[in-house]
């Protein structure tokens, strides 16, 4: 995707507590959905440049090429686990008691790691969140995950959830939201903000649709990067990372796409630039249940 102009990090990227926990994480982060399916010597390039920016915050999941993208990433921390926020998540259908903690241990051997430092659930199934909330704790107390958290969670689960784990147990929400699809922002996002929830932000460029500037909401994005001297993309960014509780991971393949990513961190926007955005991309209508892809 080439861009014209793009604002490079001239620091390390903006960190901001990551929900209930002491931790500090950068507002920018680094996903790794199908990023197997690249070549793997960029792929792990690409992630120790995003360390060295201080994006520390990886998300990889069991999923994503069933266990090749964790791979992936164990190889590109080996020598820099300390420095990351390392998350995975466990698919339902391992989401028992016992499956939850196979399935954990066998991410941490595709890692390389003694632990995580959170551990969610992909998306409800058929087990009893109390079922999964029990194997995480056992998890946390055993030392092999620091913390855990759901994903694709609307309002009825993340009370279920609450009040089965407890107050400041679950600590974040990991959840589609890119400019066309804002859902989180009618009941989620005010309701993690409430409860000192992390907000997660996956896939915050959409599925290979991000708007052109041929679009009206694309020359928005466009005007408003000129003024900052950067891309649409970095302004999107710095659109869904604007509240203090969201936290982006967008996948970068390359060096020159996770330095773009870095530098949306430094970007502030006025509120009438938010406003021309929140225009120019509206809500929507409140739907029941939350959109995953």
């Amino acid at each position: 995707m080439p861009h014209n102009s793009r604002r490079s990090a001239r620091t390390s990227v903006r960190k901001r507590r990551f929900g209930p926990l002491q931790r500090e994480v950068g507002i920018i982060g680094q996903g790794t959905w199908y990023i197997e399916e690249g070549d793997p010597a960029s792929a792990i390039t690409a992630l120790r440049r995003g360390i060295d920016l201080g994006m520390n915050h990886i998300d990889t999941a069991e999923l994503y090429g069933a266990g090749a993208a964790e791979e992936l990433v164990g190889r590109a921390i080996a020598d820099r686990r300390d420095e990351v926020f390392l998350v995975s998540k466990v698919l339902p259908q391992n989401a028992s008691r016992l499956g939850t903690k196979i399935a954990c241990e066998r991410t941490l051997t595709h890692l390389k790691t003694d632990w995580l430092d959170c551990y969610l659930l992909h998306w409800r199934g058929q087990y009893p969140l109390e079922d999964t909330f029990a194997a995480l704790e056992a998890l946390r107390d055993e030392g092999k995950i620091l913390s855990y958290g759901v994903s694709n969670f609307d309002v009825p689960d993340l009370e279920e959830a609450l009040q089965i784990a407890g107050a400041s147990m679950v600590i974040c929400d990991q959840v589609l939201y890119h400019l066309q699809e804002r859902a989180i922002e009618h009941a989620v996002l005010p309701w993690c903000e409430q409860h000192q929830l992390a907000i997660t932000a996956y896939s915050p460029f959409g599925h290979r649709d991000f708007p052109s500037t041929q679009t009206p909401g694309g020359q928005v994005l466009a005007d408003i990067a000129k003024v900052h001297d950067a891309t649409p993309h970095q302004i999107a960014l710095a659109f869904l990372t604007r509240r203090p509780s969201v936290f982006a991971i967008p996948k970068a393949s390359s060096v020159e796409h996770v330095e773009e990513n870095a530098g949306a961190s430094e970007i502030i926007l006025s509120q009438a630039e938010v406003a021309r955005i929140d225009a120019a991309f509206p809500l929507g209508p409140h739907c029941r249940g939350l959109p995953m892809i």
